[in-house]
C-alpha cells in the first residue's frame, strides 16, 4: 500500500525548478546544466517523430541529468555504477549514499540510488527514491520508467499504465513504454470480457 501511496504522490507533483547555474569547484566555476537547455532538449524530445533521433535526444538529456557540477560527485556516481555493472550493489549504494548526502538536489544520484536498490528488489528503497528524483525532475522519463516497471511487477498494471502513459507524454517515441502500453492495455482489456 505505501508503495502504491508514493507512486500517486510522485504522478501529481507539480513542476519543480531544480538548482541550476554554476558551482565552485577548485576554486573555478563548473558549469551545471541550465534548466532551459534541458528544457528545450524535453521539447525537442516531445516533438521528435524519428525512433533513433528522439533516442540521440534522449542520451543528451540523460548526459545532462548525469551532470553533477562537482568533480567529487562525478567519481563517486562513477565508482557507482563500476560497482553496479560488477553486481556488487552493496558498494554502490555506498557511494550513492554519498552522493545524494553531498548533492541532495541532485535528481540523477537519487534516481541512480533508486536503480540500484532495484536490482536488488528492494522495491520500498526504490520507489521512495524515484519519489525524490521525481520531486526534484518530474520529467524524469527514466524515474518514471522504473516506477511503472515496480508497478507492473507488484501486479499492479493500472498503475503501470498510469506510468508508462506518464513517460510517453515527455517521451513519446519511447519504443519499450510503448510497447508496454499496448501489452498491459490488452491484458486490462481482456481480463475486463
Amino acid at each position: 500500500m505505501r508503495i502504491v501511496l508514493l507512486f500517486r504522490l510522485a504522478l501529481s507533483l507539480a513542476l519543480l525548478t531544480p538548482a541550476v547555474g554554476f558551482a565552485a569547484q577548485n576554486g573555478r566555476p563548473v558549469t551545471v546544466p541550465s534548466q532551459g537547455q534541458v528544457d528545450t532538449l524535453l521539447k525537442d524530445l516531445k516533438r521528435q517523430r524519428n525512433e533513433r533521433a528522439a533516442e540521440r535526444i534522449a542520451a543528451r538529456i540523460q548526459n545532462r541529468w548525469a551532470e553533477s557540477g562537482s568533480a567529487s560527485v562525478d567519481l563517486m556516481m562513477g565508482w557507482a555504477q563500476k560497482a553496479m555493472n560488477e553486481r556488487k550493489f552493496d558498494v554502490a549504494l555506498d557511494f550513492l549514499d554519498q552522493v545524494v548526502v553531498l548533492k541532495p538536489d541532485y535528481a540523477e544520484g537519487w534516481n541512480r540510488r533508486a536503480t540500484a536498490h532495484y536490482l536488488m528488489n528492494n522495491f520500498k528503497m526504490s520507489m521512495s527514491d524515484l519519489d525524490r528524483t521525481l520531486q526534484l525532475e518530474p520529467r524524469h522519463f527514466g524515474a518514471l520508467s522504473g516506477i511503472a516497471r515496480i508497478m507492473s511487477e507488484n501486479g499492479d498494471k493500472e498503475l503501470a499504465l498510469q506510468a508508462w502513459e506518464k513517460v510517453l507524454a515527455i517521451y513519446p517515441m519511447m519504443r519499450s513504454a510503448q510497447q508496454e502500453v499496448s501489452t498491459i492495455t490488452e491484458d486490462l482489456t481482456g481480463s475486463a470480457i
